[in-house]
């Protein structure tokens, strides 16, 4: 156990210090927060500052409602009343302010209201803040218990035919988390499986790989290796996560619709749960690669074709959005190497059964330690033939516990 360790540290250690891995852990959250942070400049820069006028012929605006709006959104604009429609025109040509609003005598019967805005400053008509301003006038008179009523607004609880899924309205931003989760996470296993690959053939292309297995056996080489590249891949997936939340944070600043975002608990637990044994399974695949191949680019040949058995779901997008019991999607949640991204993609849309979960996870987790076992056999198959690539054929009587079969035809020497 302690050689594994052993192992496991020096892999760490060697792979966090590469330039590359540095170069992809701290460039992605820095373009993350990058990218906020010029929305956010460029959405703050291209807000017109001059007020709203509006020329209330109704007698139903009341601006003792702004203070209340203001207080509950900082960016809010301030309105200026005008008594006619020309001092307002007037202010407008003379740029003082930005656009202008009339509400008629007959607005309540009517419902139509007039908007003049400069040619050139389209954006300038802040609708949205003008209807806050309008809502918020007539419910202001209204009696104080309808006040209350219609300021608290409905509480709508969204349930799943089968009761499992309940959630309130303001957790409905919350559906589009698993897609931008599913994406995440997708780059990050894709990143993995390529470290997993460079680990196992780098070593046997430089013959560092025979003097290792004379001090360990290959299951603790290769168990060792394994753990220190997962524990290499957490460090970059947490720091990207906490560039993510970053971005999040700072968007919800600037953008209002990021502000009710809530994180749905529920997916994190699942996204945990089939995390690991998704990781252990692509661990195992790519080392089980990485010793049947003798240079990086064979292995990274194969990798690429294995990579496309994880994103299949990606190709499904428009099915999972539109039927996402669909008996295909169904199959993808129980197969091993589709059932991460399956799940978390259909849990934004629909209840996943719990017995698909639960024989979806027990089918991963069980193809994720055979895959270490397979990776295991034809590890050390791999260092009985050093130097040449193993075949299907090989790789299989290997696993049968027959004698591996040089190309040559003799039998490698064990001694």
């Amino acid at each position: 156990m302690h050689k594994l360790w052993l192992v496991a540290k020096r892999e760490y250690l060697q792979r966090v210090r590469e330039k590359s891995f540095l170069f992809m852990t701290l460039g992605f959250p820095l373009l993350i927060i990058g990218v906020s942070v010029v929305a956010g400049l460029v959405s703050a820069g291209g807000r017109d500052a001059r007020p709203i006028g509006y020329v209330d012929q109704a007698g139903l605006l009341d601006r003792a409602v702004l203070p209340l709006l203001v207080e509950d959104r900082p960016s809010f604009t301030s309105m200026e009343a005008f008594a006619d429609e020309e001092a307002a025109r007037l202010a407008l040509k003379e740029g003082r302010i930005a656009a202008y609003y009339v509400m008629p005598g007959d607005y309540l019967q009517q419902k139509e209201l007039t908007l003049t805005y400069d040619e050139d400053e389209p954006r300038a008509a802040k609708t949205r803040d003008f209807s806050c301003f309008v809502r918020a006038s007539l419910v202001a008179r209204q009696p104080s218990e309808v006040q209350d009523l219609l300021d608290d607004g409905l509480t709508i609880t969204i349930r799943s035919i089968d009761g499992r899924r309940v959630m309130s309205e303001g957790g409905v931003p919350s559906f589009l988390v698993p897609f931008v989760v599913t994406f995440f996470l997708f780059f990050a296993i894709s990143t993995a499986g390529g470290y997993l690959l460079q680990a196992m053939t780098e070593e046997k292309e430089n013959r560092t790989m025979e003097i290792l297995a004379t001090s360990l056996s290959p299951e603790q080489l290769m168990a060792g290796k394994a753990l220190g590249l997962i524990a290499v891949s957490l460090t970059q997936i947490l720091i990207w996560l906490s560039a993510l939340f970053g971005g999040l944070w700072i968007g919800g600043r600037f953008i209002s619709e990021l502000q009710g975002l809530q994180l749905p608990w529920d997916m994190v637990l699942v996204t945990a749960l089939y995390f690991l044994p998704s990781f252990v399974l692509i661990a195992g695949i790519m080392i089980a690669i990485g010793g049947a191949v003798t240079k990086q680019q064979q292995g990274q040949q194969v990798a690429g074709i294995i990579n496309l058995l994880f994103v299949v779901p990606m190709f499904f997008l428009v099915l999972i959005f539109e039927n996402p019991e669909s008996p295909l999607l169904v199959g993808l949640t129980l197969f091993p190497t589709t059932a991460f991204l399956t799940v978390l993609l259909r849990w934004g849309m629909t209840s996943v059964p719990m017995w698909q979960l639960v024989l979806s996870w027990v089918l991963l987790t069980s193809s994720a330690l055979c895959s270490i076992w397979v990776a295991a056999k034809v590890f050390r198959i791999g260092m009985l033939q050093y130097g040449q690539r193993l075949s299907l054929k090989t790789i299989v009587q290997g696993l049968r516990g027959q004698p591996a079969v040089r190309s040559n035809g003799e039998a490698p020497n064990h001694a």
